[in-house]
């Protein structure tokens, strides 16, 4: 069994490896810490599943996941994130994902993702089959938010965080000139005009807590 890790921590990868020896025996084991190396991994290796954080230097990693499900579309993709299940989950299996685990999530559940992932199946916690089945009535675009890219979605909520450009520059490897352009687009996208309109905005939406 070959297993990709794409994650920027190494700890992450380390202690992701060692689960997966524990639970699944032998597995040969890559690793990329940024978007370009889990691409180019993908594209020259031969690979049985690739686990992949969706918060990487580069690239978004639902971006990568679309990327990635173009060229290799049977490749079972796990997203391993440290946001809770909002609307990254939901984008990241309309991408094409497996299945979406928290970091946070305890070591059966990701245990349980991985083997589904691997059975050909996905894998749906209770709470976001709830979300799914909430969104099935919903016309599409019908939110403000279903418009932006996922980047500019990404930037929206660091920015409901509290988070500075510099802070979000720094953490999504961009340029404070890029981030500005991003928080132009999601502040005309959903007709708001300040950080803190976007931070009730995301309150009200509940996508973050």
């Amino acid at each position: 069994m070959r297993v990709l890790i794409a994650d920027d921590h190494e700890v992450v990868r380390q202690g992701l490896k060692q689960m997966l020896t524990d639970e699944l025996g032998t597995v040969t084991f890559g690793e990329a810490g940024n978007a370009a190396d889990a691409l180019a991994r993908v594209w020259k290796e031969k690979w049985d599943l690739v686990i992949l954080d969706v918060n990487m230097p580069g690239r978004s990693g639902i971006e990568v996941l679309a990327e990635l499900k173009k060229s290799r579309p049977a490749l079972p993709v796990l997203v391993l994130s440290m946001f809770e299940e909002t609307e990254y989950a939901v984008r990241a299996l309309k991408a094409g994902a497996a299945g979406y685990v928290s970091k946070q999530s305890l070591s059966r559940e990701l245990i349980g993702a991985v083997r589904k992932a691997l059975g050909g199946g996905r894998y749906i916690t209770p709470a976001l089959a709830e979300q799914l089945a909430a969104n099935l009535g919903k016309a599409d675009g019908e939110l403000p938010h279903e418009a932006l890219s996922d980047r500019e979605f990404e930037v929206m909520k660091l920015i409901a965080a509290g988070r500075s450009v510099k802070e979000i520059a720094a953490q999504l490897s961009l340029g404070e000139k890029t981030v500005f352009t991003y928080r132009a687009r999601l502040l005309e996208k959903l007709a708001l005009k300040s950080d803190v309109d976007v931070a009730r905005y995301a309150l009200r939406q509940h996508l973050v807590q």
